[in-house]
């Protein structure tokens, strides 16, 4: 590691450094809260559907402008994704097949056809410009100032409607018959998820791209849940892992040594995020006290499967029905 590369780092000398660094931290917030209660809702998936449908949106938007624009750009992934979680509403309302499989469905058609719109407009004499590369893979190392604003203005709208509309997303992940019963309009509470879904995801494509977006909705909230039972403190430790993820990876790129005759200097930034998300899940399914391997080792409790299973355990199986109450055991509802 060059030192002066950590000090320019640790000090945010470097303007562009300063953006990523920024815009990654948000970003992994942002995907952080939302992913809990989408993990709690059991749509975690449906992230995954949004963003792969998002990269048509990308291409329509390039074939109506002719130019690179990354505001409509993202508009067109906005609309591409919530069309995409509409068709998977509609599928599985009013069709019996399963969840999984409209959402597999949605994944793989919209997916399909935003490579065969990718493919067209390379071979376009513009098509060099358009950077539709750039969103299936992701290049945080080249965000610029206009794209880290719209990640922050992203992340204060998805944020402000969370601390809103707490109570509310709380009845609905947990029960949503009493929701019912207090007044509260499930269906519409369930859309508003869903847009929170979609604007995290379609912000966070030039950041780690459609492949990897869905791991900073799912993993960060994931390894918190080990912590905790507590709604309150799953949705900071998420969100609080999604901030660690991202400025550690934004540093690792930045800091790390090329491989030997490489012909790029640095490594990609959108792995190295969810890469560093990914071992933060590591440790905690080790160390964590209570469902972490090595405390249920010390305790004697053989697993999640055994015999001897805490209460949360015990939900978790129980509360397995299709949009029943407590989607994820052993959370109080308390904050």
């Amino acid at each position: 590691m060059d030192t002066s590369d950590l000090i320019r780092l640790l000090t945010l000398q470097d303007a562009n450094t300063r953006i990523v660094l920024i815009g990654a931290a948000l970003l992994g917030v942002a995907c952080g809260v939302v992913g809990a209660f989408a993990m709690l809702r059991r749509r975690a998936l449906v992230g995954d559907a949004v963003a792969h449908a998002a990269l048509p949106g990308v291409c329509v938007a390039f074939l109506i402008v002719g130019d690179r624009d990354f505001g409509l750009f993202m508009l067109g992934a906005l609309v591409a994704g919530i069309v995409a979680a509409a068709f998977i509403a509609l599928v599985r309302i009013c069709t019996p097949i399963k969840e999984d499989a409209v959402t597999a469905l949605a994944i793989g058609s919209f997916f399909g056809l935003g490579l065969v719109l990718s493919r067209w407009i390379q071979d376009l004499p513009a098509g060099n410009r358009a950077g539709i590369d750039g969103f299936i893979l992701g290049k945080a190392a080249a965000m610029v100032r206009a794209d880290a604003v719209w990640i922050a203005c992203a992340a204060s709208v998805v944020l402000s409607v969370v601390l809103v509309l707490y109570k509310e997303f709380k009845v609905l992940c947990f029960d949503r018959e009493l929701g019912a019963f207090m007044g509260f309009r499930t269906l519409p509470l369930d859309l508003a998820l869903m847009a929170l879904i979609c604007i995290c995801v379609v912000v966070g494509l030039p950041a780690v791209g459609v492949v990897l977006i869905v791991a900073l909705l799912v993993i960060p909230p994931a390894a918190a849940r080990l912590w905790t039972d507590r709604l309150g403190v799953l949705l900071t430790l998420a969100g609080g892992i999604g901030l660690v993820s991202g400025v550690v990876g934004v540093a690792l790129s930045a800091t790390l040594p090329s491989p030997m005759g490489a012909l790029t200097r640095g490594w990609p930034t959108g792995p190295l995020i969810v890469l560093v998300a990914a071992g933060i899940f590591l440790v905690s399914l080790v160390a964590s006290p209570r469902r972490g391997l090595l405390g249920r080792a010390l305790s004697g409790r053989p697993g999640s499967r055994g015999p001897v299973r805490d209460r949360a355990e015990e939900r978790d199986s129980a509360d397995r029905s299709e949009g029943g109450v407590g989607e994820i055991g052993g959370v109080e509802g308390a904050a």
